[in-house]
């Protein structure tokens, strides 16, 4: 099979587009031959600087495509079943085996490149809103990094679950603006406002019940300087690639919590399983939305990431094998 690869962690100019053997099924997994890989925010990270199991590596978490084999021990999967897969790496590919636990059936009809663009994020986003910040319905939600895919779904499910307002932050008003339609009510560009004064500005001085924060870095202390009495951040991220050095003892004083959030902990178990497969099935009936920017060709998977790192992306960018 083809497959994106590298030899060496480094910038988008370290893959190769390579021929390397195919995956072989286990006997509680499967196979699919990939019709769309989303690139994760890890996926670039983990290109960056994280441990290359296997030598060419194969990086990424999330594809959907056809099942073409199926391991012995699988029996809520046959092959010809269209799913979306998750796994710690392999997705840049042609062909990809994961285990069936963490494949999730696509409704009849259902848009592959939508369904590819569900599990990570939206349930990414849902454990951080409900899971960890246990947000309630009347509540002022902030979502740090709002154009990315874990953003773009944050910002839905808290408007659906009845937030009084939905705030957001990227680095453009362009960006922003780009999010309204999806439950935005005040944008904020963190490239020229400080992001907690505008935080008080906007809440009238309550600040951020829930925050859900992606970065992490130097912006995860703007997330705990924004937050209300009780408030709780969900931290889910290094996309800044930056150190994480705050202050956290302004949250004693407010009762405020710090959650760190990694859906990989969980997505084997029904609780998760199970959510994700529901999310799947409200994109499928129109209640949430998955926004995609722009796809490229598997063969393209640098120009793809270089894309993701200029911060131009509203969603998520796809590869097309």
């Amino acid at each position: 099979m083809k497959a994106a690869v590298y030899y060496e962690n480094g910038g988008p100019d370290v893959f190769r587009y390579e021929d390397v053997p195919d995956p072989q099924v286990h006997p509680k997994g499967i196979v699919i031959r990939v019709e769309a890989v989303s690139i994760e925010g890890g996926d670039t990270l983990n290109r960056f600087r994280g441990a290359l199991v296997t030598k060419p590596h194969i990086v990424g978490y999330q594809a959907a495509g056809e099942v073409m084999e199926v391991g012995e021990e699988v029996t809520n999967l046959k092959v010809g079943d269209k799913v979306v897969t998750t796994g710690a790496h392999g997705s840049h590919a042609e062909l990809r085996a994961v285990a069936a636990r963490t494949a999730w059936k696509i409704p009849d009809g259902m848009n592959i490149l939508e369904a590819s663009a569900i599990p990570v994020p939206f349930g990414t986003a849902h454990d951080c809103l409900f899971e960890f910040g246990r947000m309630q319905k009347g509540e002022i939600v902030l979502v740090q990094a709002g154009a990315s895919g874990v953003g773009v779904a944050a910002i839905q499910l808290a408007a659906r679950a009845g937030a009084s307002m939905v705030l957001a932050t990227a680095s453009s008003d362009e960006r922003l603006d780009k999010l309204k339609a999806y439950g935005l009510t005040h944008g904020i560009n963190y490239a020229r406002d400080d992001v907690a004064a505008e935080v008080a500005r906007l809440t009238d001085k309550h600040m951020a019940d829930v925050i859900v924060d992606s970065v992490g870095g130097p912006t995860l202390q703007t997330s705990i300087l924004s937050l209300a009495y009780r408030g709780r951040v969900s931290m889910v991220g290094a996309a800044g690639r930056e150190p994480m050095k705050v202050d956290v003892g302004s949250m004693m004083g407010g009762n405020r919590s710090l959650s760190g959030v990694f859906l990989g902990a969980e997505i084997a178990t029904d609780r998760v399983h199970d959510n994700i497969q529901q999310l799947i099935q409200d994109v499928a009936d129109g209640q949430l939305k998955v926004l995609i920017d722009r796809t490229f060709p598997l063969k393209d998977a640098a120009a793809a990431h270089r894309y993701i790192e200029s911060r131009q992306a509203v969603g998520r960018v796809l590869l097309i094998p």
